[in-house]
């Protein structure tokens, strides 16, 4: 597997496009921020019930057949 190793030298090119990428960055407004938390609950909800049906089908499942 070939890594590319990045050299020393451009660690503060890295900085200087992470720190211009902060610069555009704001904080969200109420609204937003309530869009976005009910956004990632329903996700977080979705991926555990979805877990939880394939735990029921792994374990009761066997039991039946």
């Amino acid at each position: 597997m070939l890594v590319e190793k990045e050299l020393p030298s451009s660690i503060p090119l890295k900085l200087k496009e992470y720190i211009r990428v902060l610069k555009l960055t704001r904080k969200p407004t109420r609204e937003e921020f309530s869009v976005i938390a009910k956004v990632a609950g329903a996700g977080i909800l979705i991926i555990g019930f979805i877990g939880f049906i394939i735990y029921l089908l792994l374990t009761e499942l066997p039991k039946m057949i």
